[in-house]
């Protein structure tokens, strides 16, 4: 008998549970999280280079995290201020997609990129840096002297981790686009490049691609790992 298209593991619900339970463990849940605000403002400043430049990176003890950019159009900025929240969803993705293909190299040496990228050229506030090269050392230390099993399991927490984190920061701002649309980060920005669409359907449409990738992910079956 086929099994059904959208059968989830153990282990994923599992680390799933885990990694929502850490976001509310003081610290700990913040440091972890900051994992997702790397990709988030790398997405930012992907996109910014491809119209502007780069000038800061900062990353805070809280998980929040601000990318500093110069833009030479309007379109630049319009897309620099889409990146953020449907770059977190899509790593988010294709981590675990990478874990249900058993690529953990490659998982641990894209993680690696994006932290090299923001120690070299970004990011120069302490925590920043600090979280970095913490973090930075354990992917090496998993990559060069991890047991196979210690390596799977961790990074199917990283990535489940970055999972929750991706839906929960949608979830926020389409809340907080809601409450108080002048001050709904990204989506305030895209309201106002976009002159005539508000906060409100940009938080939304952040919250619909997060459920888009969890529904690819479903029918790809990339949950059964």
């Amino acid at each position: 008998m086929n099994e059904s298209k959208g059968k989830v593991s153990g282990k994923f619900i599992l680390c799933i549970g885990i990694a929502i339970f850490l976001t509310y463990v003081p610290i700990l849940g913040s440091y972890v999280g900051v994992i997702n605000t790397v990709i988030h403002e790398s997405g930012h400043a992907f996109m910014a280079l491809l119209g502007g430049n780069v000038h800061e990176i900062q990353l805070f003890m809280n998980t929040e995290g601000v990318t500093y950019s110069r833009h030479t159009s309007w379109i630049s900025a319009f897309f620099t201020g889409l990146a953020g929240y449907t770059f977190s969803s899509f790593i988010a993705f294709v981590s675990i997609w990478l874990i249900s293909k058993q690529k953990y190299k490659s998982l641990i040496f894209i993680l690696l990129a994006f932290i090299a990228l923001n120690l070299i050229f970004w990011v120069r506030n302490f925590y920043g840096l600090f979280w970095l090269g913490s973090f930075g050392a354990g992917f090496l230390l998993l990559l060069y002297k991890g047991h196979p099993t210690l390596v799977k399991y961790a990074l199917l927490l990283i990535a489940c981790i970055l999972l929750v984190e991706s839906f929960t920061s949608s979830f926020e701002i389409m809340v907080l686009s809601f409450m108080q649309p002048q001050s709904a980060g990204d989506a305030t920005v895209l309201s106002k490049a976009s002159l005539f669409i508000p906060a409100q359907l940009w938080g939304m449409f952040f919250l619909l691609q997060a459920v888009l990738f969890l529904l690819i992910g479903w029918r790809k079956k990339i949950f059964r790992v």
